[in-house]
């Protein structure tokens, strides 16, 4: 009778919920977790709560990778139309009534304020993994032009509030879907080659194009001075090029070993701008050098790795897509928050993961890996 009643240990019914989590994946996000503590509490210790603050945030990211990595693809395949039918009525409804903060509306007031365009991280790569997956087997170049229509409705609202950040980050996990279903090259070559020659011609004619009076079609004023500031941020050193000589600064201080943990005189004297959020990877680079910065960026290729692995090992179409376009989400926010903060990428306010102070992002990465564990964990399971 005592064997009926008595339940088992806590740890036997934690266990199946555990069972089959991905240990490398594991391992990578605990040592850029550790990593991201270790510098908030560095450059962030006299910036108010900003250490308890991230420590919090990083603890639900955590419970929200625990719970998504519960949830099996073929549910979150289900969620996949709701969720974007979701963000892409909450940004039209930004775009009408949304809340306006230093000359952006990227806000809505439901009670609480919300920032839609988060939202798109996730149900973009959701809904075309979907959509790739209902036309497995008989994909036709129409197939593409719908994907496409598909990206470019959130991208051009987004882009429109104006967020260019969120913007690059919800056009990037698009397109790796996209790119992944099996786009030919012959479609991704041309825009390649007319960005790389743009570019060129851009550096080469900078004096014209960044004078004074001269305005550039499409892109905002401080879209087209963030592009002129990076070109030459010695035309405004204490202005619009204070960030990036700033930052360039502080990690060319650091040199090979670093100045110390705590010691970064950059950081803790205040030079560095947003040392907690956008540019805490200057405030990394000062104290733990270029040693440091070297692990840091074979942190984030390990978890690179793993996660393109997790993809290419995937049992489903869909579970393929969704896992790549989360991996590159995460190779993007790093690629271009590096870029900006040693002035080969404009400014563009992407945050770094699991290092920079954020909840909405912090939030955003848990349920993104959490996704990629559960892809995983599938697999497991299936396998044994």
């Amino acid at each position: 009778m005592s064997a009926v009643i008595d339940k088992p240990p806590l740890w036997q019914r934690l266990a199946p919920m555990v069972s089959g989590f991905d240990g490398p994946l594991a391992f990578a996000i605990f040592l850029l977790a550790c990593a991201g503590l270790l510098t908030m509490y560095s450059s962030g210790y006299d910036h108010g709560t900003r250490f308890a603050d991230h420590s919090r945030n990083m603890v639900l990211a955590g419970v929200i990778l625990f719970v998504v990595a519960q949830v099996p693809p073929q549910r979150l395949m289900s969620l996949a139309v709701p969720l974007y039918t979701l963000g892409v009525a909450l940004l039209i409804a930004v775009a009408v009534f949304g809340v306006t903060k230093k000359g952006a509306r990227r806000w809505l007031n439901i009670g609480v304020v919300i920032q839609p365009s988060e939202i798109l991280k996730i149900a973009m790569p959701l809904m075309l993994a979907w959509w790739f997956q209902k036309r497995e087997g008989q994909l036709r170049p129409l197939d593409f032009v719908v994907a496409g229509v598909l990206l470019a409705v959130p991208v051009g609202l987004i882009v429109k509030q104006p967020d260019l950040g969120t913007a690059i980050l919800v056009l990037a996990a698009g397109m790796s879907v996209i790119f992944f279903a099996g786009l030919s090259w012959k479609l991704i070559v041309p825009p390649v080659v007319i960005g790389l020659t743009a570019a060129v011609l851009l550096v080469a004619f900078e004096g014209r194009l960044c004078a004074d009076g001269v305005r550039w079609p499409v892109l905002h004023d401080y879209q087209q001075q963030r592009i002129c500031t990076l070109l030459d941020p010695g035309k405004d050193p204490l202005g619009k090029g204070f960030h990036i000589i700033q930052g360039m600064i502080a990690i060319g201080s650091g040199g090979v070993l670093g100045k110390g943990f705590m010691q970064g005189t950059q950081t803790h004297l205040e030079f560095i701008p947003e040392r907690t959020t956008d540019f805490i990877f200057a405030a990394f680079s000062e104290e733990f050098g270029l040693v440091g910065t070297l692990c840091l960026i074979g942190g984030f290729s390990f978890l690179l790795l793993r996660g393109l692995a997790i993809a290419l090992e995937a049992s489903s179409l869909f579970a393929r897509l969704l896992a790549g376009s989360i991996t590159m989400i995460f190779f993007t926010y790093a690629f271009v928050n590096m870029g900006m903060v040693t002035g080969i990428l404009p400014v563009v306010g992407v945050p770094l993961p699991f290092i920079s102070y954020g909840g909405t992002a912090m939030a955003t990465l848990g349920m993104g890996l959490g996704m990629l564990m559960s892809i995983a964990k599938t697999k497991r399971l299936v396998q044994t």
